[in-house]
């Protein structure tokens, strides 16, 4: 069995609400200050959950720098004050730098009863086999 430290708990709460302030503040218009506090819970949470160390690694790998580039400019441009052109350079490097995640994810959420139904339905089915 895997086991999780306390320090990781504590990232894994951080990453949670830094999702959580990113989403909430998408649904209030891109609210600046939402999404400024879900960026630093969320990238404070990685760091909690993987360390420093290996944080730094994932972001600053040279397959990755573009991605990279993208997401901590969209974090740079949503603090200055254009959150929702910030947060499409940030959703773009956010999928580029975790793409590589996408289908261990969609395997394991096809696993989980109800939501496993609805990615079985013939036109979502599709949609991870082009993939």
């Amino acid at each position: 069995m895997l086991s999780v430290t306390d320090t990781q708990k504590i990232g894994m709460g951080l990453t949670g609400f830094g999702v959580f302030f990113l989403l909430f503040g998408m649904m209030l218009f891109f609210d600046k200050a939402l999404l400024a506090i879900g960026n630093i819970l969320f990238l404070a949470g990685l760091a909690f959950v993987i360390g420093l160390e290996r944080t730094f690694r994932f972001f600053f790998q040279q397959h990755k720098l573009r991605a990279a580039l993208f997401f901590f400019g969209g974090i740079v441009i949503v603090l200055i004050g254009w959150p929702f052109f910030g947060m499409v350079f940030e959703i773009y490097g956010f999928f580029l730098l975790f793409r590589g995640f996408f289908p261990v994810v969609i395997g394991f959420v096809r696993r989980v009863p109800v939501l496993g139904m609805l990615l079985n339905i013939p036109g979502i089915s599709t949609l991870h086999e082009l993939h």
